[in-house]
């Protein structure tokens, strides 16, 4: 069931994120095209429209963006993360000193622009698979330094997050299996090194590996790379067996096959796809001089 409750980000670790992608920006010297030619004394009001329809994700990053460069200049945004638009929207007002708005607009929509981007991507596989009890859930597949805010902005488009790092759920792979010996092996090590609030979930590819599974137990089983057909077998084991294990498919997951692959009856459906292939949303920010 989908949380009624909208995500949020920490003010710290948006703060964390906006400063260093500002220092990125204004190196050495600050932005020596305002500088140069723009009058300390000049005011100026901008307006952020989106240029396609989509989901925003991004907008107190945006908004500290202009704060940080400036905290004279007022950000007010016309709506919140997770909101739908439509070609043309207005999404947010900024006001305040025009040096400040010229140096902070490219960070603010660079943020703006991808996060917004990965929730409306998102949006598209949730949108598809809305008919079954699946989700759509992001992987550690994030471009380096985003990753926090990336998963937001999943969330933002009704998606759900996996695993944020290496440290909050074990999950054994295919390497993992071979180098501890099997999947028994590794699972009896798993469990007994995990603590009691620490999940353990285990990769595989055949049903015969996944029976192995269901005979020796495990919080979540990630079904790698099998057709409905199969898929749509597990969970038939998993229902015979109690149903105790909660299924994820992943790999070959696309548009084209995500809703087929959610009506087998699986729990969650992961793909890096909805972070690593989610184009921008086109904002545009148009500014006035006053």
């Amino acid at each position: 069931m989908t949380s009624a409750y909208l995500p949020e980000l920490p003010q710290l670790m948006i703060e964390e994120q906006v400063r260093a992608a500002l220092r990125e920006d204004l190196g050495r010297a600050g932005d020596i095209t305002s500088n140069a030619t723009i009058g300390l004394e000049r005011q100026a009001t901008a307006q952020m429209n989106s240029r396609e329809a989509g989901v925003i994700s991004g907008l107190p990053l945006a908004e500290a963006a202009f704060r940080l460069i400036n905290p004279a200049i007022r950000f007010e945004a016309l709506m919140a993360d997770g909101a739908r638009v439509e070609p043309g929207a207005m999404i947010a007002r900024i006001s305040g000193p025009a040096r400040g708005l010229l140096s902070a607009e490219r960070v603010a929509l660079n943020y703006l622009m991808h996060l917004s981007g990965v929730a409306t991507h998102t949006a598209r596989f949730a949108d598809a698979i809305a008919h079954t009890p699946a989700r759509v859930t992001c992987t550690r597949k994030t471009i380096p330094g985003l990753r926090a805010v990336e998963k937001y902005a999943v969330r933002c488009g009704g998606g759900s997050s996996h695993r944020y790092g290496l440290d909050d759920a074990i999950l054994i792979k295919d390497n993992h299996i071979a180098v501890a010996g099997g999947i028994s092996e590794a699972l009896r090590a798993a469990k007994a090194f995990a603590g009691h609030l620490v999940r353990v979930e285990i990769e595989v590819d055949t049903l015969a590996q996944f029976q192995e599974v269901l005979d020796e137990g495990a919080d979540v089983c990630l079904l790698d790379n099998m057709g409905p057909e199969m898929l749509g077998q597990a969970v038939a084991m998993n229902k015979a067996a109690g149903g105790q294990i909660t299924l994820e498919a992943s790999g070959n997951v696309d548009l084209d096959t995500i809703r087929a692959i959610a009506e087998t009856g699986v729990d969650y459906i992961s793909t890096s796809k909805i972070t690593m292939a989610a184009p921008t949303l086109d904002i545009g920010l148009d500014m006035t001089i006053n």
